[in-house]
């Protein structure tokens, strides 16, 4: 025993004035980096191999990591709602009463972008940094400092460099406001200067309180200065366009994507009625939209005509990962697949053939055949009759029907053709078909034999039919699909004139949406040889050229055929109107034959039921689709359905990777389900309490990052720069990629980088050292920050991000590149690149090294 009063006893543990401790040691033993972990290990991993503890915390590490995203999804929901807030502000306009209408978003870009959403995407490495401190009774330690300057190199030389890449090809992309980026770029300099002069020059290895408090006064000194360059107090306004190109990258190519990457129709990102019109008319002309398509088109465009933030791409790399709902708009399979001419088959009124299709499907003595087959001619080769109907004489014998064939006329195509009884019978009134009907290439019309039985005995007209089928040989199906007339029907006459000519009716009502008009032409009493007849349109109150297509032409009936069709093309012009009416005349028949009593129809065009309804109704879509692609939930239901169903319940385009990522990190989704979502409280309440659990899991991050770097041999600093930056930055890096893609400009994919960097280190490690540094001063002690490690680091990354920001600059210049940040010619692109991601390397590799005293 001594003076002081201190026993060391045999066991490990001493006594100090009669009070007894147990020595750290003599706790664990060699219990394997037990004492690394904050809050972990939860119970005993004594008995547990060292190679199990260390794939475990690995996995649990990666799983954290996608945990933390998650709730970071519902961290930066909360910003969107906090800084997506308005101000009307109203103009002048045409109408006196009714001024114009405009709202403008409260928040500034650049305070928004280096407040809010930089603390969203850089909660995790800050809180990581302040939880150490914090644990480790304000000492300073490894992984906070190594984290916020290795997710710093990554964000700059990894996510610099994809963008740089993977712009599409023959594109460009330019930052847009220079000044705002100037501005944030010398502060993400001067910030890891500032870092190696007070932890190398000034105080070596002590952080004095006064050096925290300068670190940590340059964050709202460089919100300040980013404000005033935004607002062009620092020079001459920007010349650059600030037009928003629109990209859907989930349309597939064509047309239909190239209308809308180049057309704008909502001003401002808003709903509203005239543009919704223009939007419909436009689409409409495109395959296969129906009302519900064009709805989800529309509200997909509106979401795109938005201006979006670094977050919003964020939060869809970060669901994209997940498996939860896109903020991205998607069509679907179904969707895209779809063709005009269904869309035409199924609105078409008045049709001959759907009224053969009906004769069948209601006569009791024939087979139910469907409904009229639906044809894709761009596709396929399509066969069918060329009339629905035709009638012959009974003593007539043999007689030919024309099979034709449209569509793609390149391919060898087989059919097959029988005969189907109707009130005639077959052996008894004709003679049964069944035969295979192969079309050579490039052959557009085959004849088939058809032979009618005389028995010389008085019958009432009968009727049998003949029906196109294809064979069902799966190979010889592939290329081949029926057309409209695939069921002709075969009348037995007992006269033989070349008969008459006439309408079916004296009127017809259409939509004025439906398409084409089509308009039945009847030949009656005989149907011998081959005629034709004249028709024209005559204009009333609708006009040709504003309300249909209008013109005159020649219809041919061939010997026997009994049914033709005129189609006239109705031009939807998508606004309310009374109904118009115009008439077609037949007129000049030729071959014999005669005009029949209805000679002249009357087509009346109908606006479609109510024109305000409708609209009304596809406003109340466009907002219902606008509404599921938001990027936050106003409700407790929408946040908890969407944490149960995979893709937020978008079943229909949820992938197999969904499905998995889903079943992945369900768990999570259910816990983080219970936080308030941003509708409640303006979005603060989201805020405050994402915030803490995020400090939570970081919390668990960092024991689990401390100790299996330990398991495996690997020293904090090491931990921190790979593996613990790579999880935190990776949603970073496809949200950046995403940016630089859909984006005109290259602000929201590398403009932030620069900001992020500073705000990491000004709150990052501003923030705790000076908390730590008063504690020191209250116990007067110095506050010690190890130099060697991290002034290496620091110096090291500080000397590369010149480097690297020189090559941006120098791409921005320089004709080779392409005079842009992003894209250009390929091999100058990959091979800027390619040094980027050297330089990331190269710091890793240096930086490792020195933490194993490679270097002294």
């Amino acid at each position: 025993m001594s003076d002081s009063g201190f026993i060391l006893e045999d066991d490990g543990s001493y006594t100090i004035n009669n009070k007894s401790y147990i020595s750290k040691d003599a706790v664990y033993g060699d219990y394997e980096c037990a004492d690394r972990g904050l809050l972990l290990p939860i119970f005993s991993e004594y008995t547990w191999p060292p190679e199990v503890r260390a794939f475990l915390y690995f996995m649990g590490l990666l799983y954290c990591f996608l945990g933390v995203a998650i709730i970071a999804d519902i961290f930066m929901g909360s910003i969107e709602k906090i800084t997506s807030k308005t101000r009307k502000v109203y103009l002048t306009s045409e109408k006196e009463d009714e001024p114009e209408v405009i709202e403008v978003r409260i928040w500034s870009d650049a305070v928004a972008n280096l407040t809010l959403m930089a603390l969203g995407s850089s909660a995790p490495e800050i809180l990581l940094s302040i939880i150490e401190i914090i644990g480790n009774d304000f000492r300073a330690g490894d992984l906070g400092p190594g984290t916020i300057v290795g997710s710093a190199a990554f964000n700059l030389f990894i996510i610099s460099a994809v963008c740089v890449m993977f712009i599409p090809k023959g594109e460009i992309r330019r930052i847009k406001d220079i000044k705002v980026f100037a501005v944030t770029t010398v502060f993400s300099v001067v910030a890891y200067l500032w870092l190696l002069i007070i932890v190398v020059a000034v105080s070596p290895g002590v952080v004095e309180v006064w050096e925290a408090v300068v670190t940590l006064v340059m964050f709202p000194s460089l919100v300040l200065i980013a404000w005033l360059a935004e607002k062009n107090f620092f020079g001459v306004p920007n010349k650059t366009d600030t037009s928003k190109q629109i990209e859907l990258g989930n349309f597939q190519p064509g047309e239909t994507d190239k209308f809308l990457r180049e057309r704008q129709y909502f001003r401002d990102g808003r709903l509203d009625r005239d543009g919704l019109v223009a939007f419909i008319k436009e689409v409409k002309n495109y395959p296969g939209l129906t009302d519900e398509d064009a709805a989800v088109l529309a509200a997909s465009k509106l979401v795109e005509s938005q201006s979006h933030s670094r977050m919003w791409y964020r939060v869809g790399a970060v669901r994209s990962m997940t498996g939860g709902r896109k903020t991205q708009p998607q069509l679907s399979y179904k969707l895209k697949e779809r063709s005009k001419d269904r869309l035409k088959t199924l609105i078409m009124l008045e049709d001959g053939t759907n009224q053969v299709y009906n004769a069948m499907n209601e006569h009791p003595e024939a087979p139910t055949v469907g409904e009229v087959p639906q044809v894709q001619p761009h596709k396929n080769a399509i066969v069918d009759f060329h009339s629905a109907s035709c009638a012959v004489m009974e003593n007539i014998g043999k007689f030919q029907v024309a099979i034709c064939r449209t569509g793609r006329i390149d391919t060898r195509v087989s059919v097959r053709v029988e005969t189907i009884d109707g009130t005639a019978t077959v052996d008894q009134d004709y003679i049964g078909i069944n035969e295979i009907i192969t079309f050579e290439a490039n052959e557009r019309e085959k004849f088939i034999d058809v032979e009618i039985i005389n028995d010389n005995q008085w019958e009432p007209d009968e009727e049998f039919f003949l029906k196109i089928s294809l064979l069902m040989d799966p190979e010889k199906r592939e290329g081949v699909q029926l057309g409209r007339i695939s069921i002709m029907e075969i009348t037995i006459l007992n006269d033989d004139e070349p008969g008459i000519v006439m309408f079916q009716k004296r009127g017809f009502l259409v939509k004025e949406s439906i398409g084409n008009a089509v308009i039945p032409v009847v030949r009656k009493n005989g149907a011998d040889g081959e005629i034709t007849v004249k028709w024209r349109t005559i204009d009333k109150s609708a006009v040709s050229g504003r309300d249909f297509t209008g013109g005159e032409g020649l219809l041919t009936f061939k010997h026997t055929e009994t049914l033709q069709n005129i189609e006239i093309p109705i031009i939807d012009d998508m606004t309310p109107e009374k109904d118009e009416h115009f008439e077609v005349e037949l007129f000049d028949p030729e071959g014999g034959a005669k005009l029949g009593q209805i000679n002249r129809t009357a087509v009346t065009i109908t606006n479609d039921d109510d024109f305000n309804s409708f609209l009304s109704n596809m406003m109340q879509m466009t907002n219902a689709n606008v509404h599921a692609l938001q990027v936050h939930h106003e409700t407790y239901l929408s946040q908890i359905k969407d944490a149960l169903n995979v893709n937020g319940g978008d079943i229909e385009n949820a992938t197999c990777m969904d499905y998995i990522l889903h079943f992945l990190t369900f768990g999570w989704k259910i816990i983080f389900a219970l936080v308030p979502p941003p509708g409640i409280l303006g979005g603060w309440l989201c805020f405050f309490v994402s915030l803490g659990v995020i400090g939570l899991l970081t919390a668990i991050v960092g024991d689990l990052a401390s100790i299996f770097g330990c398991l495996v041999g690997l020293k904090d600093g090491v931990t921190a720069i790979t593996f613990v930056a790579l999880g935190t930055s990776l949603p970073d890096t496809f949200a950046s990629k995403a940016a630089a893609v859909q984006e005109k400009y290259a602000d929201n994919a590398v403009g932030n980088v620069t900001g992020s960097n500073s705000v990491n280190v000004f709150l990052g490690l501003g923030l705790p050292w000076l908390i730590a540094a008063i504690v020191h001063v209250i116990r007067d002690e110095p506050f010690e920050v190890k130099k060697g490690n991290l002034g290496f680091s620091v110096g090291l990354f500080t000397g590369l991000s010149i480097l690297c920001i020189g090559i941006i600059l120098a791409r921005r210049f320089l004709g080779v590149f392409g005079k842009a940040e992003l894209g250009g010619p390929a091999t100058p692109r990959y091979a800027s690149g390619i040094v980027m991601m050297s330089l990331w390397m190269v710091y890793v590799l240096f930086s490792s090294f020195q933490q194993y005293d490679y270097f002294k």
